[in-house]
């Protein structure tokens, strides 16, 4: 059974700074596409960032770009997002996903989701 399992979310004041990992199991994705979305209440799933399968290229929304940075470790079968700067607006759960289509930015692209965590921006 294949599982996407993230983790990292929680409540931090704006400014602050949280890492959210997803590890994978079930199969292998060394060879896939991986990204992060997003959805807040009342809104629509949205892209966050995605990675090569090499890490070779990354791709950013431009809400988060210079604040946020994606990377993977292959041998550990884990992506992970590391988000600095946050603000309030950040609040949303936080959905890993893997996949082999061409677009990172299309969520049609990502086969694979895990179930979403919490993170929180409030003072």
């Amino acid at each position: 059974q294949v599982q996407l399992v993230e983790s990292g979310g929680g409540l931090v004041q704006p400014g602050g700074s949280l890492r959210l990992s997803c590890a994978a199991s079930g199969r292998t994705f060394s060879d896939a596409v991986m990204g992060w979305f997003r959805q807040s209440p009342g809104k629509d799933r949205e892209f966050v960032a995605g990675i090569s399968w090499n890490g070779g290229n990354t791709y950013y929304a431009d809400s988060v770009s210079g604040r946020f940075t994606i990377s993977r470790d292959n041998a550990k079968n884990t992506e992970y997002l590391q988000m600095n700067s946050l603000k309030p607006e950040d609040t949303a759960v936080y959905y890993c996903a893997a996949g082999y289509g061409y677009n990172a930015y299309d969520a049609h692209t990502y086969d694979y989701w895990g179930q979403g965590t919490q993170v929180t921006v409030s003072s």
